[in-house]
């Protein structure tokens, strides 16, 4: 963490979006600049690509930096090749593989044919599954793969007290997204208890966080992307429940009869408090951006991974520059 005696961008990491579409050249060439400037990760989630396809053009193109997916859809793929396409990876980037599952959202897996069932219990049963193939301890047969040479953490996406539970019971820890910071200490206490009932070391659980970032001299300018991005979050049933949870139960009620009744992300904007800005981005200068960090380390986060998004820029050059000068700024602290 910045406030341990490690160079401050070895604990930071990046997660890149392929919700935009993001070529493969593109996405090493941002890999290879942060391991340069020494970031601690780098991990991708899964949008219009396949998160860990992109974790293994990665894994191939750098010797240092922690790679991971942040995160891989469970439904697209089946346990068996979660791990052995994993057990790729680690051996390709040499250990250096982290692998974040999760369940994504029920409405985007309808518009693929997908049902999503019972998300949370199926997040566990695959996440037992990978592990237990991982170890080679699945019953034998013409395909039972060796267990894995390196040692594969798991951590499981997780917005609420009972995904935080199933990370606990199931994985090494958990990956919120858009997690108020307030609220974070609820959900990583929930995966300790977990973890301590599953008679595993609580100290062992770790948290990942992934936070919206939004880098600009002009703060009014970086205040409204970040409010322009939550507005569109705001759409989502999931966001809006753990949103609620953590205090914003008014503004929840608010957003969701706006969505009802065909409101736009133009009218979700005008519905976003200030507060919940402040409790879920990174916006501004560098130095407020790294003062925020802070607070959500000081919240018990392990890792902060940013989520880099434009402002006034195109995503890719925004990435490279926000790394850069993250980097310029942290080395000084």
């Amino acid at each position: 963490m910045f406030r341990k005696n490690a160079k401050p961008s070895h604990n930071i990491g990046l997660v890149l979006s392929t919700v935009n579409e993001t070529s493969i050249s593109e996405i090493q060439a941002i890999a290879m600049v942060a391991e340069e400037l020494g970031f601690k990760s780098i991990y991708v989630n899964e949008g219009k690509s396949d998160a860990l396809a992109c974790a293994q053009s990665i894994a191939s193109v750098t010797t240092k930096i922690i790679i991971g997916t942040n995160i891989a859809n469970i439904h697209y793929r089946q346990p068996y090749l979660t791990a052995v396409t994993s057990k790729v990876i680690a051996e390709i980037s040499r250990g250096r593989f982290v692998l974040g599952l999760g369940i994504s959202h029920k409405g985007l897996l309808k518009t693929l044919g997908l049902d999503m069932g019972s998300g949370r219990v199926k997040l566990g049963e695959h996440a037992k599954s990978v592990q237990e193939i991982l170890k080679g301890q699945i019953e034998s047969g013409l395909m039972k793969p060796s267990p894995s040479k390196y040692e594969i953490p798991i951590y499981l996406a997780g917005n609420t007290i009972e995904s935080a539970r199933m990370a606990g019971k199931y994985g090494d820890g958990i990956m919120p997204y858009l997690t108020p910071r307030d609220h974070l200490p609820v959900l990583i206490n929930a995966g300790k208890i977990a973890a301590l009932d599953d008679k595993r070391d609580p100290t062992e659980f770790r948290c990942t966080l992934s936070i919206p970032t939004f880098l600009s001299a002009d703060s009014d300018e970086a205040r409204s992307a970040a409010r322009y991005n939550l507005a569109f979050f705001s759409q989502l049933p999931n966001y809006r429940r753990q949103w609620r949870r953590a205090g914003f139960a008014t503004a929840m009620t608010q957003l969701k009869n706006m969505w009802h009744k065909g409101g736009t992300r133009h009218n979700a904007v005008k519905l976003i408090p200030d507060d919940l800005l402040d409790q879920v981005c990174l916006f501004g200068s560098v130095v407020n951006c790294s003062s925020q960090i802070e607070t959500f380390l000081d919240k018990g986060a392990d890792e902060v991974v940013l989520a880099i998004s434009p402002v006034n820029q195109k995503r890719g050059a925004a990435t490279i520059q926000t790394l850069r000068v993250f980097h310029n700024h942290l080395k000084g602290c």
